[in-house]
């Protein structure tokens, strides 16, 4: 135990004595290949990630909320719906519960002026009666009107549409999937709901990355319920956004303690997202980890073969160290502390990059991707796990090269032979 403390604290001393007599230019660009290692582990996965995390984030924000109070699975609406609802909104923990009606609707467009033999300007889509208090709080879509304005109270028969249903914001020309065509805010619009049909005016278009959203018209909820023949006790769900959306757990079984799962489903927003998008992130985190690999294996040659040239090029020192009694061991635990230099300062220079630049860069202006805004994702015990992972390759590359050329024999290294 005694000679390894020995040679420790002499591999620390020759390692100090190399690194601060070696040249700046050189050391800065290793620990420079270090830091992109370091960020090609984190910042690839975490933007592929992320991909997927803004569609999750957008979710969240503009329709399930923290914790979705839905119909059972044999139903078309919550039973029971004013007792659900007046038992959350007094719950300590909810700052907010909005009720919603669905129902399936037909839109037409351009009846007006269409021919007797043209085919009808038709989009089916999903009508959603808001409460406008309690929707503001926990989606405030008013914020996604890119054309015209939100509903206001007192808007009798009008809608706002979403920007899936407009050809011109999605512009598909398919048999199984239709859109309206020549639609603005003020244009008129037929509206059919079972047998019910209902001229409304469009107040304005919405536009976001979640398919429940922008395949939506929104309508007064009063409104809505008359044209699906719904009263106040069944709406078809109820979001709800938490002062601390830590505590979803604990507020779904609170709801489920009050019996209120007899007449729905209660799930946190977790639970309430589609197995599909779990496997996306389980799927990208997965490539981005094979990318991440790639730049390990160039950090670790490269490593290797820095030390390897350092040692060669040192080999008469090396044998001279050897030859007035240093152990060999020793000098191999210079280089493995060389190494570790190297990926520690690498990696700390790339948290401060992470951390203190990418991700709050990246949550002020994600990136803007068709089906959603891209963030980097970057939890920070796995990229602590990472730096584990860079150091520990570093110090293996470290070692092997410091390995070969101090096992060679004392003479020959001193002479410079063979």
């Amino acid at each position: 135990m005694n000679g390894l403390l020995k040679d420790i604290r002499i591999g620390w001393f020759l390692a100090i004595r190399q690194v601060r007599r070696s040249s700046k230019w050189t050391t800065s660009l290793i620990v420079f290949v270090m830091v992109l290692t370091f960020l090609n582990l984190v910042v690839v996965s975490g933007i592929l990630v992320g991909l997927i995390q803004g569609v999750s984030n957008a979710v969240r924000d503009k329709y399930i909320g923290d914790v979705m109070i839905s119909p059972l699975l044999e139903k078309d609406y919550i039973e029971h719906s004013v007792d659900v609802l007046s038992f959350v909104r007094s719950m300590p923990a909810v700052e907010a519960a909005t009720p919603r009606v669905r129902k399936g609707v037909v839109l037409e467009a351009n009846y007006q002026t269409r021919a007797f033999d043209e085919k009808p300007n038709t989009a089916a889509g999903q009508l959603v009666g808001v409460d406008l208090d309690s929707e503001r709080v926990v989606t405030n879509l008013s914020e996604n009107v890119i054309e015209g304005s939100f509903l206001e109270p007192g808007d009798y028969d009008q809608v706002v549409l979403g920007h899936y249903l407009i050809d011109r914001y999605l512009p598909i020309e398919s048999p199984a999937f239709t859109t309206l065509k020549s639609v603005y805010p003020g244009t008129k619009i037929r509206m059919r709901i079972g047998d019910t049909v209902r001229e409304v005016t469009v107040k304005g278009i919405i536009k976001t990355k979640v398919d429940e959203v922008s395949l939506s018209v929104f309508m007064l909820d009063s409104q809505a319920r008359a044209l699906a023949g719904r009263d106040v006790d069944n709406v078809s769900e109820i979001s709800l956004k938490l002062k601390d959306g830590e505590y979803a757990e604990a507020v779904r079984d609170e709801i489920l303690l009050h019996g209120f799962g007899e007449y729905a489903r209660v799930q946190t927003f977790d639970e309430a997202t589609p197995k599909f998008v779990k496997d996306m992130i389980a799927t990208f985190n997965l490539l981005g980890a094979g990318f991440s690999s790639i730049g390990l294996v160039v950090a670790s040659i490269t490593i290797f073969i820095v030390i390897f040239i350092n040692a060669l090029t040192r080999r008469k020192f090396i044998g001279i160290l050897k030859g007035i009694g240093i152990d060999g061991h020793a000098i191999e635990i210079a280089y493995v502390f060389q190494s570790i230099f190297y990926a520690a300062v690498g990696s700390a220079v790339g948290l401060v990059l992470v951390y203190a630049v990418l991700v709050p860069l990246f949550l002020a202006h994600p990136i803007d991707f068709p089906f959603s805004d891209g963030i980097l994702v970057a939890p920070l015990d796995e990229t602590l796990f990472r730096v584990l992972l860079l150091v520990v390759t570093t110090l293996i590359a470290g070692f092997i090269p410091a390995w070969m050329i101090v096992r060679k024999n004392t003479l020959d290294s001193i002479l410079g032979r063979n």
